[in-house]
């Protein structure tokens, strides 16, 4: 599907913006989140493990991720040495305002995707400006966490309060920024390990509770919040992220956390199954079921008000659970985990393929029946990062296994 629907060959950089059904591009705006996304995916599938691709085929990804490359080192930047990145663009490159919104560097997730993906194309092709700008946008992103002036849209949330989605989402950019260094600035890698442990410790330490429960967010001063704000888990977050902290304690060599993250995992599956229906809820309290809790002061919270969907099934959040529990089985050698990816696995591809085989892509926002919603998710755009991302890891995870 996405390697003919996606290239701008008059513009460069990628069109993703179809409707949910895969059926009809909606817009050519372009979403600097997602162009760094796509860079990512492309270089990955250019340096995958194992006989799924042949080299003519891993050239055409990295081309593939080469146009990306270009039109983000080119157009996504706030200015010429301004090292934000814009969170919406034209076709053609051109900033553009979102409506109701006077920012254009909406959200620090946009900067840390740049990052990852054109950190990925650059160990790819062993491309050194393309790794120097990521480094730089890198050191930039870091000095903007750390003073705190940064924003994170649609999903703004007040000072007295931290998201688990900021040292989750840094923990994965070291990561993939790491894996460039290796080869082009061994001099780097020290202060990545230091930011890395820095992040990982803090998710460990102060977002997860007693019951191994990953709260979305806690106070500013790292204790939980009493009101509904607090009082919810995201699943998906939950288990993706475990694997970044299971990367982590690879990279850091500090095997240690395992056992917590592990018990993790359990917990966001046991609190995120929907025993009704089947498949994982969007959000829930941090004892499973409907988030609930009280609102007062936190009626204005974003993050508040995206709750009231709480109960759709979203694609990516499977995605991640078919690869988390795999890897989880294959690192710990729990048999629960491989029961939870076999249940994972026949609920995912009994609903999110596209029925139609021609489209090849999922219908990836469902109810909580499993019938498909048109409606948008963080961004109005088709994505096929998860989906991918996932799939690649399955593949390289089952070729080691075998392997060994």
């Amino acid at each position: 599907f996405w390697k003919d629907a996606c290239l701008d060959k008059e513009y460069g950089g990628y069109l993703n913006c179809y409707d949910n059904m895969g059926k009809q591009l909606v817009s050519y705006d372009k979403y600097t989140w997602s162009m760094g996304r796509f860079v990512w995916m492309w270089s990955k599938l250019a340096m995958m493990k194992g006989k799924t691709f042949n080299q003519s085929q891993k050239n055409e990804f990295l081309a593939l991720a080469k146009n990306g490359r270009d039109f983000l080192m080119q157009h996504c930047l706030m200015g010429k040495n301004d090292w934000r990145c814009v969170f919406l663009m034209e076709r053609d490159g051109t900033p553009k305002k979102v409506e109701g919104w006077d920012v254009l560097d909406m959200s620090v997730y946009a900067d840390c995707f740049v990052v990852a993906g054109i950190g990925k194309y650059a160990e790819a092709a062993n491309d050194r400006k393309a790794y120097a700008f990521a480094k730089q946008l890198f050191l930039s992103l870091i000095n903007r966490i750390e003073s705190g002036s940064f924003h994170t849209l649609p999903y703004p949330l007040s000072p007295r309060f931290r998201a688990h989605g900021i040292p989750m989402i840094l923990t994965n950019v070291i990561k993939e920024l790491h894996g460039a260094s290796e080869k082009m600035d061994l001099g780097f890698i020290p202060t990545l390990l230091t930011h890395l442990k820095q992040y990982s410790d803090d998710i460990l330490d102060h977002f997860a509770d007693e019951n191994n429960v990953i709260h979305e967010v806690i106070s500013v001063d790292n204790t939980f919040i009493p009101q509904i704000l607090g009082q919810h888990a995201n699943p998906g977050h939950t288990i993706e992220d475990m694997w970044f902290q299971i990367d982590a304690a690879d990279l850091l060599g500090d095997p240690t956390r395992l056992k917590q993250i592990f018990g993790i995992v359990k917990k966001a599956l046991e609190i995120g199954w929907d025993e009704e229906n089947g498949g994982i809820l969007h959000f829930v309290g941090v004892d499973g079921g409907e988030p609930t809790g009280e609102h007062t002061g936190m009626e204005s919270e974003p993050m508040v008000k995206q709750l009231s969907d709480w109960n759709s099934k979203l694609w990516w959040v499977h995605s991640e659970a078919l690869y988390i529990t795999l890897l989880c089985f294959v690192r710990s050698g729990d048999d629960s985990f491989l029961t939870w990816h076999d249940q994972v696995f026949e609920y995912t591809f009994s609903i999110f393929p596209n029925p139609d085989r021609e489209v090849r892509e999922w219908i990836q926002i469902r109810d909580r029946k499993g019938k498909p919603q048109n409606k948008v998710v963080a961004l109005p755009v088709k994505d096929p990062y998860h989906i991918v991302r996932n799939i690649i890891f399955i593949i390289e995870l089952l070729y080691q296994f075998l392997n060994e």
